[in-house]
């Protein structure tokens, strides 16, 4: 329906500039409305059963499907995504459904303990998905589809940052036939648009991923009406390698891990955590790989990543790269500036900072840009402290060619999500974060049982 709200934003390619579209801006009475849809539309669809869900469910997965290669074109075009990590991201959400089709027909739904108590799982209610602008067509799948599989009804709001994916998400969801209210889509800014969603009465829960900022103001507008909350907000993830590792292949995933995507990756390894006795080894291994990577235009042939997604992102990671020259951190390479090739666009050069202090803000605070921090170690002990010392948990890293001692580091690390020797990513594992990184879990079971209330029945 047309929007209340009367605010138009241009969108641009961050690549060059140019104009490749417009979105309308909900505003409150916007969010009212769309939450008035979903929770008219919930008494019918919480009582569905586990069949009709799935014919649903199958029926947007083609509807996905028709749409991804456009998808991802666009998604090169708003964002900034390489083709590669475009496609990518095409891949992840048809994980999101393929694992609820492989969850969903055997999930035990109620049970009992054979005498007076049955446990009984049933729908959360009206949730709404707030996500962000660096995998925005992924974040709302693995949201609303588990949601929807679970009974729910759901309300979308995308970064005003990447309004445009969603709106292509939305046309083709609408051709799957989804009852009016199950799904909706509303673009709006999250100080008023957001705001209201979040404090709304008739909202049972809210599913975000963005900033911790963001996730702190969400979170406060959701506390009077003690509605549930799930976010996955920010990281600054340790990559420890141990001594035994091979150096030369760990540093170069580990440059790469931290730098595709320009660095806009939530779980980026940007905390490389070495031995001292070995500094300058890795030091010139980090700089050589990050000089090797081709930076430019998303779409060309051999480019590893495209440009920063926006104009206020690329003026924040410039900032914090002038603030570390600043206050006398070892820049090793990059810095500041777009790359020398590169006149126009959002791009950065990839930056290798080190050693790095553990209290220094490059140690501290997310930069979401192509910047990789060094700091150094003196025995295993050292290198779990320096990797726990910050307020984020939602990833890490460990290198070795021992298992037992990776795995031993690995189960001391504060994180949601730890990997060893940089596996392929897999949807078979829970992801999400403590501490500042948020709460709540995401894919298989976990995700959806973040949709979940549990009622105990008592018989007498």
């Amino acid at each position: 329906m047309d929007p209340i709200g009367t605010e138009r934003v241009t969108v641009r390619n961050p690549a060059d500039g140019s104009v490749i579209g417009t979105a309308a801006m909900g505003n409150a009475e916007d969010a009212d409305r769309a939450v008035a849809a979903a929770r008219a539309a919930f008494d019918g669809w919480s009582r569905t059963g586990v069949e009709e869900r799935l014919a649903l469910l199958r029926r947007m997965r083609a509807a996905f499907d028709e749409a991804a290669p456009a998808i991802a074109a666009h998604l090169v075009r708003e964002v900034g995504l390489t083709t590669m990590v475009a496609e990518g991201q095409s891949a992840m959400c048809r994980s999101h459904f393929d694992g609820i089709f492989d969850l969903l027909p055997s999930y035990p739904f109620s049970a009992s303990d054979g005498g007076m108590v049955e446990l009984a799982k049933e729908p959360v209610g009206v949730v709404v998905a707030i996500t962000s602008w660096n995998a925005p067509v992924s974040q709302m799948l693995c949201k609303a589809v588990p949601a929807i599989a679970a009974g729910c009804t759901v309300v979308v709001k995308p970064s005003e940052q990447a309004p445009l994916c969603g709106m292509l998400l939305a046309q083709a969801m609408d051709k799957a036939g989804i009852p009016p209210g199950v799904f909706n889509l509303l673009n709006g800014r999250g100080g008023d648009c957001g705001r209201r969603l979040a404090e709304h009465p008739d909202v049972d829960m809210v599913s975000m991923t963005g900033s911790v900022p963001g996730g702190g103001a969400m979170a406060a507008a959701a506390a009077p009406t003690i509605k549930r909350v799930h976010q996955e907000l920010g990281g600054k993830s340790a990559n420890v390698i141990l001594p035994d590792a091979d150096m030369a292949e760990a540093v170069r995933k580990s440059v790469f891990g931290c730098m595709m995507n320009a660095g806009q990756t939530c779980a980026a390894p940007t905390r490389l955590i070495v031995p001292e006795d070995r500094f300058q080894e890795i030091a010139a291994l980090a700089v050589a790989a990050a000089e090797a990577l081709v930076v430019g235009p998303p779409d060309a042939p051999g480019v590893t990543y495209g440009p920063l997604s926006n104009q206020a992102q690329f003026d924040r990671v410039n900032a914090m790269l002038e603030r570390a020259i600043a206050e006398g951190l070892p820049l090793l390479t990059g810095g500041p500036g777009r790359p020398e090739h590169l006149s126009t666009g959002f791009y950065a050069r990839p930056t290798v900072f080190g050693p790095v202090p553990v209290e220094s803000f490059l140690a501290q605070e997310e930069v979401f840009g192509p910047v990789l921090s060094i700091q150094t170690y003196t025995d295993e002990e050292d290198a779990i402290r320096i990797a726990n010392a910050t307020p984020f948990g939602l990833a890490a890293y460990v290198q070795s060619a021992d298992p037992a001692a990776a795995r031993r580091v690995a189960g001391r690390l504060r994180a949601g999500y730890v990997t060893i020797n940089f596996p392929p990513w897999t949807a078979a594992a829970p992801f999400g974060g403590y501490r500042r990184s948020g709460n709540g879990k995401q894919y298989g079971v976990w995700g959806f049982e973040e949709f979940l209330e549990t009622k105990a029945i008592v018989r007498a």
